[in-house]
């Protein structure tokens, strides 16, 4: 990352520029219908759409190496991930008008005040710097692999565990709605009938 340009500014943007920005507002869109769609399979399929984007953010920011890791960890193992969750707990297909928890907008408050902490934390942090499109490549192999595992191999080993957790919970709630039925099933037909009531004026 250099010092930006005294000839270049926000008012006169580029062609990558244009379409980081497009590309954003599009990846925006489908993360807010991720989180309002009433249908669970439908807002994992727009959380594949908004994966999409950041990868393609990540590309236009000529960070190729990362652009490919979101798309085969976030797309390709995350929402199949949360499909196979889906799948393995019974949730509902359709529409789901008791998905709402009623707390919509203390959520929205929340998720409201950690986009303008974030937004400032980034505009802060890199105010004065420019990415040049046109140089070297920052997210190659060599740079991101040494980045990764000699600074952030802690979240990194944190993400896989987490990941990992997410995996088991929901095959422990899969096997408890299984092992359920036929449990009860059993002691229906185990249970000894009782005996056996006589007709009125028959003799026992």
């Amino acid at each position: 990352m250099t010092l930006a340009a005294a000839s270049h500014g926000f008012l006169s943007p580029t062609g990558v520029e244009i379409a980081f920005l497009l590309v954003g507002v599009a990846t925006l869109g489908a993360a807010v219908i991720t989180v309002t769609t009433r249908q669970l399979v439908h807002s994992a399929l727009w959380l594949v759409v908004a994966l999409g984007g950041i990868a393609v953010e990540y590309l236009l920011l000529t960070a190729e190496f990362i652009a490919w890791v979101q798309v085969l960890i976030y797309v390709g193992s995350v929402v199949v991930l949360l499909l196979f969750g889906l799948m393995l707990t019974k949730a509902p297909i359709g529409r789901s008008p008791d998905a709402d928890s009623g707390n919509r907008w203390a959520a929205l408050l929340v998720a409201g005040a950690s986009a303008a902490a974030l937004v400032w934390v980034v505009v802060d942090a890199f105010r004065a710097t420019w990415i040049n499109l046109d140089g070297p490549v920052h997210g190659s192999t060599s740079a991101t692999g040494r980045s990764l595992f000699q600074y952030w191999v802690l979240p990194f080993e944190a993400l896989s565990v987490l990941l990992l957790a997410a995996l088991v919970g929901a095959i422990v709630l899969s096997r408890k709605h299984g092992a359920a039925a036929p449990r009860s099933g059993a002691v229906a037909q185990a249970s000894p009938a009782g005996p056996a009531v006589p007709a009125p004026g028959e003799d026992r």
